[in-house]
């Protein structure tokens, strides 16, 4: 849909009484190109917006690789700062040129993910933001990875409101009065409340401390709103920390919400994307009006921007716009580009910095189709960073290189884990992990999939159909029960589905994504003496 050829707003939800809709509704796309006055706005509009969004950065300003590794000279690398901040500048002088005010945002989650953050504990991030035009950020579950101390450093150093409606900070009063429930832009005659919410789980998934509470996210959004509604707003956004699911549940709870942008979750909503899990917006029913929801994937290798007519009252008319891929045809700004080589300078050391002690035989050889030392160990490294977890497993494709028999180092761990996965919890019955169990094997030898695991031991039938190589699973000395809830960790990837794991994507009873960084995990296990305890000792046996 062309940004300036918004989309009419849809017609109103069903009736108070009528069951509603689980599901989503799009506008219809292709009718309204076809027809164009089927584009017109049922009212004049009073303001036009380009809203520019981002979320879940994670410290990725060298960008990666269309595969997730880390970018590398000579490839083309997708995201990146520089290149992003190129498209925000462009998605800026387009909106200048259609008369249309800007307000950026962002979602959350700039913290850990890259040795930038690991270096500067969220220096080079706050630098990107005031270079590129941040003007509000939720925070995610990540802004506290470093303590309510480490998010007050970050906070001193960006001037943007930081907004977290259900972060309870009474009992730390110079975070408290950094951080706030939600600001209140003028924009084009338009006067748009915007309302931060941050996950509920975050004491589980990060590190903010005894003093720190997250409240019900739903209740927040609404009395926000109404406080935000009593100083003179007319729209109600919220910049959710909380996935795409608990934004759909947010979405049909509150009344007089107009637009979420959301983040968490890493879902890419956008128009003929590959990758796209639904459309940029997506519009569900709210109590009192239709919702639209965005989220621009992950990693800045993504930009939305979202254009809005508003009427008098500001209720969003009607829409347009798109969310743009952040590509290597992107030239890098210049400015920004020399900004992160200041940054960049200690990374070296960084990365030759001691991990810990290695041993022989830590090779990917054979990880793909059996297990093997180097699988044990980054299994048993994922097992002990998640405390709630009783079992463990990743795939064996994910480890790329061999770690050293001598001291390892930081860059060495990156390379053997090149494409930035973090550890994501989840909650499966046994007989759903039997089924994913199966699919890990069927592509043993081809792909990446097979399991390296920690906290089971698999009895398999590598010449049996597919469908019947799993022999036998226990998990803490005892058969698996088809029935019983079992906790695992894997990694980010598996757990939305990667290598054919959609049990994981599918059929978890809990799931919590975007955990500590699978290379963190493991530096932390291999400085423990992780390395002197891997080996292979019967985690999987052949019959």
């Amino acid at each position: 849909m062309p940004p300036d050829s918004p989309a009419p707003s849809p017609a109103a939800p069903a009736r108070p009484g009528l069951p509603r809709r689980a599901l989503l509704r799009v506008a219809p796309l292709g009718l309204a190109l076809a027809l164009p006055a089927l584009r017109r706005p049922r009212a004049e509009a009073a303001a036009r917006l380009a809203l520019l969004h981002l979320n879940d950065f994670h410290a990725r300003h060298e960008g990666q690789q269309p595969s997730g590794a880390a970018c590398a000279p000579g490839r083309d690398c997708l995201g990146g700062s520089a290149r992003l901040a190129t498209a925000l500048a462009e998605a800026r002088a387009e909106a200048a040129a259609a008369g249309r005010a800007v307000l950026q945002l962002d979602a959350g989650d700039q913290f850990t993910g890259s040795l930038y953050h690991t270096a500067h504990g969220g220096l080079a991030e706050a630098a990107v933001q005031r270079a590129t035009g941040c003007e509000a950020m939720a925070l995610g579950n990540h802004e506290f990875d470093h303590g309510p101390q480490g998010l007050l450093r970050y906070a001193a150093a960006v001037e943007f409101p930081l907004l977290s409606a259900n972060l309870d900070a009474r009992r730390m009063p110079a975070l408290a009065a950094r951080i706030r429930p939600s600001a209140l832009f003028e924009r084009g005659g338009a006067r748009i409340g915007v309302i931060g919410l941050t996950t509920e789980t975050t004491p589980r998934a990060s590190s903010p401390g005894p003093d720190l509470a997250f409240t019900d996210a739903q209740e927040a959004a609404a009395r926000q709103a109404a406080v935000l509604r009593a100083q003179g707003a007319g729209t109600i956004l919220v910049l959710s920390h909380l996935g795409l699911a608990s934004d759909l549940a947010l979405a049909a709870a509150v009344p007089g919400l107009d637009l979420i942008v959301g983040g968490h979750s890493h879902t890419l909503l956008a128009d003929g994307l590959p990758g796209a899990e639904g459309p940029h917006p997506l519009l569900a029913d709210g109590p009192d009006r239709a919702v639209r929801i965005v989220q621009a994937g992950s990693y800045g290798r993504w930009l939305g921007r979202l254009s809005l007519d508003l009427a008098a009252d500001g209720r969003v008319l009607a829409h347009g716009g798109a969310v743009r891929p952040v590509t290597a045809a992107l030239a890098e700004d210049a400015a920004v580009a020399a900004l992160l080589a200041g940054f960049a300078a200690p990374l070296a050391a960084l990365r030759a910095s001691p991990a810990g002690p290695g041993a022989p035989g830590l090779t990917p050889e054979g990880c793909r189709g059996g297990e093997c030392a180097l699988g044990n160990l980054v299994a048993d490294a994922m097992l002990a960073a998640e405390p709630e977890a009783e079992i463990a497993l990743t795939n064996g494709g994910g480890l790329r290189a061999g770690l050293p028999e001598g001291m390892i180092s930081r860059g060495a761990v990156l390379e053997a884990l090149p494409f930035g996965n973090t550890l994501a919890f989840l909650v499966l019955r046994g007989a759903d992990l039997r089924a994913a169990l199966e699919i890990g094997l069927s592509r043993a030898g081809s792909g990446g999939a097979f399991p390296q695991v920690a906290g089971m031991a698999l009895r398999i039938r590598p010449q049996a159909p597919v469908g019947e190589r799993v022999a036998a699973v226990t998990i803490g000395g005892r058969p698996l029960e088809p029935e019983r809830a079992y906790r695992l960790v894997t990694n980010d990837f598996l757990r939305r589905g990667g290598d054919g794991y959609l049990p994981f994507r599918d059929r978890a009873l809990m799931a919590r994504d975007n955990g500590l960084p699978m290379d963190e995990a493991v530096a932390r296990h291999l400085a423990a003496g992780g390395a002197a305890r891997a080996a292979t000792e019967g985690r999987i046996r052949a019959e």
